[in-house]
């Protein structure tokens, strides 16, 4: 897997870096996003960066994810910087065979300084692994993984285009315990078509009782690029319905001790994603993989998104790099509120003060909000409350 890395220190081949050249991040300590595209078969409700499984294809990626993972290595600040996070996100990564996940592993070790307690995630899918499976990536260093649950009622789940059942989801969730995961996240749906609120309670009850570290839990929204075009699906519940499905489980995740710490995310004690709190944080982060998006030193770049497109960018020495932008100052606070305020955490309300100086409306809101107590002020920090999360897009867009 070791392919060998261009020399691109040199003044001659700096172009390789494209738009990440002369760039260093601030903080000493960054996370590594990869996205592994490939799927058995697209569900019908995903827009994300995904590809058929094709042999073929699987190697092409390999091959330039480690010529990416190599460029990337060769950055002037990669060997001082630690990465304290790794999530393999997709598409399924758990179509890769372990020993192809530990080589990709093993070269951002090599290139890069690896903190002590980084953490290292992992997306599958119950139809993709196994207790072998999850030992072998166990062995290859990742701590944390993260089930692609959904739902468990086997009709939706077959309406959704998922390939497993509610049955396959707990086995695949006691495989992981059993292969010594102590650090298991599952992914939750709820507004989907034909749900009511009982069918939802079912699977809430049922999901929290294997005793899951962390909970994801995300409301349908129909993008563009999903084969469910928006509009065209029937049997969506009704708004008031979807609330009541917000509020049943975050009532179920606090009965069990699970900590509400960002709208769409439920935590143990100690088991917040800290790669995703780098995101919620605005914090700094490398990206590899067609389709990935990082943010490094004030400037966001997102890779190609076509496999062939990435793949040939590699193969001609190049960092794949489709578009990037330097953040204005605006643009970083307006970011760091609207995810800071996604979480429990919140901001500092010294943020929040500036972004309203100039526009009165937006300090109107604000104070508004406060009233109707969806907006909370203590110890020197802004916080939505579990109402105020629901209604936060509406603040977010005036934030940005």
């Amino acid at each position: 897997m070791m392919t060998g890395s261009p020399q691109t220190r040199d003044g001659g081949t700096r172009a390789a870096f494209g738009a990440l050249d002369g760039v260093s991040p601030a903080r000493a300590a960054i996370g590594f996003y990869v996205h592994v595209p490939f799927c058995e078969r697209r569900c019908h409700y995903c827009s994300f960066n995904t590809a058929p499984r094709d042999d073929e294809e699987v190697a092409r990626y390999l091959r330039a994810v480690d010529r990416e993972l190599g460029l990337l290595a060769t950055l002037p600040w990669a060997g001082r910087t630690a990465v304290a996070t790794i999530f393999l996100g997709g598409g399924t990564p758990s179509l890769l065979a372990p020993e192809a996940l530990a080589a990709l592993l093993e070269r951002i070790r090599a290139g890069f300084s690896m903190a002590p307690d980084a953490e290292v995630t992992v997306e599958c899918n119950p139809e993709s692994v196994s207790r072998a499976r999850l030992e072998r990536y166990r062995a290859a260093g990742v701590n944390r993984v993260s089930l692609g649950v959904q739902s468990l009622d086997d009709a939706l789940l077959a309406r959704l285009g998922r390939l497993h059942d509610a049955r396959r989801a707990g086995a695949a969730f006691a495989a992981a315990r059993e292969a010594g995961f102590d650090n298991v996240s599952i992914d939750l749906m709820y507004g989907l078509p034909g749900q009511d609120v009982a069918a939802w309670r079912r699977t809430v009850d049922g999901a929290l009782a294997w005793g899951p570290d962390h909970v994801s839990a995300y409301a349908l929204t129909l993008d563009g690029g999903s084969a469910w075009a928006p509009g065209t699906v029937p049997d969506l519940p009704a708004e008031e319905a979807v609330v009541q499905q917000y509020w049943l489980l975050a009532r179920a995740a606090a009965a069990r001790g699970l900590e509400h710490y960002e709208i769409s995310n439920y935590a143990r004690p100690g088991r917040r994603a800290r790669h995703n709190e780098i995101y919620w944080r605005a914090e700094e982060y490398l990206a590899a993989g067609p389709g990935g998006s990082g943010f490094i030193g004030g400037v966001r770049y997102g890779n190609a998104r076509p496999l062939a497109r990435y793949c040939a960018s590699l193969e001609a020495g190049t960092l794949p790099i489709d578009s990037a932008e330097r953040l204005t100052a605006r643009q970083v606070l307006g970011e760091r509120l609207m995810l800071g305020l996604r979480t429990s955490d919140g901001v500092p309300v010294g943020w929040l003060d500036e972004r309203a100086a100039d526009e009165p409306a937006l300090a109107r809101r604000l104070e508004a909000w406060r009233e109707r107590g969806l907006l909370t002020t203590a110890c020197g920090r802004g916080r939505l409350t579990e109402a105020g999360f629901l209604l936060s897009d509406s603040l977010f867009v005036e934030l940005l």
